[in-house]
């Protein structure tokens, strides 16, 4: 599975640097970290909605996810602060290649009706982040033991300073944007 470092090192870099007249290797742009995450707005009715979202989310990355709280109350969501609300798990190094590659090549491809990602979801700072609908897309998690489908933010943090770097590097890594 070390496919996409070793294409980020042989085929990425060079193009980069090529495409957007880099002098230094260093300011070749890469990704810093995934971080994939669960929102659970059932937890009040279901609580063990959340260890089965934790379950799933630890098959799909190899990682232990970490529990996120509510930072503050909100009386409209009968929310209170510090009260579980999802979980989340962040990928670096190794894990974070694996991840990338399943994603762009097993993952995105069994998606009912897939034409690509929606090249719209840069924040500004070459940061990208996209939903997925359902956690069956990942090979990993069996059909028959889903309680139920919950959708997924995952977020790839870049060292890009601009959008269109961040784009390029994603595009020549194998992401799947539309046209």
């Amino acid at each position: 599975m070390q496919k996409l470092r070793e294409q980020y090192e042989k085929e990425v870099i060079p193009e980069l640097m090529k495409k957007f007249e880099y002098k230094s290797i260093m300011q070749v742009p890469k990704i810093d970290k995934i971080v994939i995450n669960i929102g659970l707005g059932d937890i009040k009715e279901n609580p063990k909605s959340l260890e089965n979202a934790m379950n799933d989310l630890m098959q799909i990355t190899g990682q232990k996810p970490v529990v996120t709280k509510a930072k503050k109350s909100i009386a409209a969501f009968k929310l209170r602060e510090g009260v579980n609300v999802g979980c989340k798990v962040t990928l670096r190094s190794d894990k974070m290649y694996d991840f990338a590659y399943k994603l762009f090549n097993v993952a995105l491809p069994r998606v009912r009706d897939f034409r690509g990602v929606s090249s719209n979801s840069f924040d500004g700072r070459g940061n990208y982040s996209m939903g997925v609908k359902e956690q069956l897309i990942f090979p990993e998690i069996e059909y028959d033991k889903v309680d139920k489908l919950r959708g997924m933010d995952i977020i790839f943090v870049t060292t890009a300073k601009t959008d269109e770097e961040a784009k390029e590097l994603l595009k020549l890594l194998g992401m799947p944007f539309k046209n």
